[in-house]
C-alpha cells in the first residue's frame, strides 16, 4: 500500500507529467494567483507522518519537504500569512477517526510535534481533531480578519487532509491553489486520484516553482 513514488530525484519529471494530465480537467477559466490576497496552509506536517520510524510514516514525504520548505520561506519573505495544521486527537473529539484507526494522536506524543526540518516561528499553528482544517477550529475566522481570499495548501496526507481541507475551503468561498509536488501520500493511485478531483471541481493544481516565481515577482 505505501510506495516511494516520489523521489528528489524523480519529482520534477513525475510532477510535471501529473500536472500536464490534470490541467486538462479544470473547467472553464478557473481563478489566477494574487499574492496579495494570498496565504499559506502547510497540513500535518508532523513527525507522526515523517518520521520512518512511526507505523504512519509516508515515504514519498521526504521528496516533497524542501519545496514546502521554499514555500514558506517565500511567504514569510513577502510578509504573508503561513499557517500550520497539527492533527490531535482525545477520545472527546476524535469521533469516527478513533474507529476507522483505531489510534490516536495526543498532543503529550513527541511524534504529534510538527517537525523541526520546517520552518514554523512566524506561523500560526491551528489544531485540529478531524481530517477537515476548518472543522470547529478557527481557521475560517482568523483568514478572514486578515483578509485572505486564496490559499496555497500543501502537506499531508493527499487524499485524506489535504483533499477534505480544499474542499471545505471551496465551499467557504476561497480560490485555492494545489501543488502537485507540494503534497504527499500513502502512494501514487491514492495522490493521482486526489488532483483529477480536486482539478475538475475544487481548486486549480499548479507546481510550486510557478508559485515561487509568482511570489517573486509580486516582491519585485
Amino acid at each position: 500500500m505505501k510506495e516511494e513514488y516520489f523521489t528528489r530525484e524523480n519529482l520534477h519529471q513525475k510532477t510535471h507529467a501529473m500536472l500536464r494530465e490534470v490541467e486538462a480537467i479544470v473547467p472553464g477559466q478557473g481563478f489566477s494567483f494574487a499574492p496579495s490576497r494570498a496565504a499559506l496552509l502547510v497540513v500535518d506536517m508532523q513527525e507522526y507522518f515523517l518520521r520512518n520510524s512511526s507505523h504512519a510514516y509516508i515515504p514519498a514525504s521526504k521528496a516533497v519537504l524542501p519545496r514546502i520548505g521554499a514555500l514558506i520561506h517565500s511567504f514569510y519573505k513577502n510578509g504573508r500569512p503561513v499557517f500550520f495544521t497539527r492533527h490531535l486527537n482525545t477520545e472527546q473529539n476524535a469521533k469516527l477517526m478513533s474507529v476507522w484507526w483505531t489510534d490516536f494522536l495526543r498532543e503529550t506524543d513527541p511524534l504529534s510535534e510538527i517537525t523541526e526540518e520546517l520552518d514554523s516561528s512566524q506561523s500560526i499553528i491551528i489544531k485540529k481533531s478531524q481530517y477537515d482544517a476548518f472543522f470547529e477550529t478557527p481557521l475560517e475566522t482568523l483568514l478572514n480578519e486578515k483578509q485572505i481570499t486564496q490559499l496555497v495548501i500543501c502537506g499531508v496526507m493527499t487524499h485524506l487532509c489535504c483533499e477534505t481541507t480544499v474542499r471545505s475551503a471551496f465551499v467557504r468561498g476561497f480560490e485555492v491553489f494545489f501543488p502537485v509536488d507540494g503534497t504527499a501520500t500513502y502512494n501514487e493511485k491514492f495522490h493521482l486520484a486526489s488532483l483529477r478531483n480536486l482539478a475538475h471541481g475544487f481548486a486549480m493544481p499548479t507546481l510550486v516553482e510557478e508559485t515561487l516565481l509568482l511570489m517573486k515577482a509580486s516582491d519585485e
